[in-house]
């Protein structure tokens, strides 16, 4: 059977004050007035059922999920008691498809992603479930990039796989470069954008678990002796307390020797900063992108998004605002990756009113 991993536990917190812990980036309606964790249960469903979708998420978060989407049912949401980052996240919904159909194919991807062409974004998925039901491998989706960018991970491609076309072997990962090394990525013409968006078998990836996080590993299997069992909430959270925060590109994927990518070309976006909503937006003819009343004098290349009040912009370029509730940001577009350090800040400062 093929499934579908849905990750939904994060608050999007590079996309701060709009994404907050009430109203987190995947509920947001960004894609065409839908939210985009909707689009992408929709964009999966000709694929898998809904039977067969999974979100991994947290309680709090799946009120507000469901509350949006009232024909979600609890089988379709696996509970994380606490947020671990991705190898957990993927592990607990890998043990539970696993106790349901150990060669099960999993499509694992996040909740809040852009993508342009479902049709094409459809294809890729099936080539890559293809060539993860042919052999024990890990598979991937690699984006040709269409500009130098520093808030993207990059793959690196290796020989073609035989017997598929667009399909390469994994020479390396590379975390997020600075501008030079993104640029020399760029011109090397054998990297893609790390999507963030894998395809496996169930069985195969617990053994990557067992070969590369085995605290890990023996966690998930405790965990997964008691799937079905009343006692399973309780141990999942006895579990968890103890269970190391690691992603699971550090933790797995830059340490197997058998990934492969796919390259995949259907327009995709991860809506991560606001320079990238900037980027993806309609501009007038001052490079101004613009949601709101506003007075712009003399300012170009700037991303004004504020639906309840005025902006005034006097002299300045390439300057982020956005205004949502009680909070307004302002940043230079090309520090937009650190809106994140102000989330952290307001954390350190238990400043709750503003998360």
């Amino acid at each position: 059977m093929l499934y579908s991993i849905i990750m939904a536990g994060g608050i999007g917190s590079r996309f701060w004050p709009m994404s907050r812990r009430e109203k987190p980036k995947h509920i947001l309606p960004l894609v065409q007035g839908t939210p985009l964790i909707e689009a992408t249960i929709r964009r999966v469903l000709p694929l898998t059922p809904l039977e067969k979708i999974a979100i991994v998420t947290n309680d709090y978060q799946k009120r507000r999920i469901t509350r949006i989407l009232p024909w979600l049912e609890n089988r379709n949401f696996i509970i994380e008691p606490v947020g671990r980052n991705t190898a957990p996240c993927i592990g607990l919904s890998a043990i539970n498809i696993y106790h349901h159909d150990p060669q099960a194919v999993m499509i694992v991807l996040p909740a809040d992603h852009i993508i342009e062409d479902d049709d094409v974004f459809r294809q890729c998925l099936q080539k890559a479930v293809n060539v993860a039901k042919a052999g024990d491998c890990l598979v991937t989706l690699g984006i040709p990039p269409t500009r130098v960018e520093t808030g993207y991970g990059y793959i690196q491609r290796n020989a073609n796989v035989e017997g598929f076309t667009d399909v390469f072997k994994v020479k390396t990962f590379a975390e997020k470069p600075n501008y030079e090394t993104a640029e020399r990525f760029i011109q090397s013409g054998d990297f893609y954008w790390n999507s963030g968006i894998f395809i496996w078998r169930a069985d195969v990836i617990l053994d990557h678990y067992r070969r590369f996080l085995p605290e890990l590993y023996d966690q998930l299997k405790e965990i997964g002796d008691r799937i079905g069992k009343s006692d399973y909430p309780r141990v999942v959270k006895k579990v968890y307390r103890s269970t190391r925060g690691i992603s699971i590109d550090y933790g797995i994927m830059e340490r197997a020797p058998t990934v492969k990518v796919v390259e995949s070309g259907f327009g995709w976006g991860d809506i991560g900063s606001w320079e990238e909503a900037y980027l993806r937006a309609a501009k007038d003819e001052h490079g101004n992108s613009i949601e709101g009343e506003h007075v712009l004098l003399d300012a170009k290349n700037c991303y004004i998004n504020s639906p309840e009040k005025l902006v005034a912009v006097v002299g300045l370029d390439d300057i982020i605002v956005v205004q949502s509730g009680n909070a307004i940001l302002v940043c230079h577009r090309k520090k937009a990756q650190k809106v994140k350090e102000v989330v952290d800040k307001l954390e350190k400062m238990n400043n709750k009113k503003y998360l």
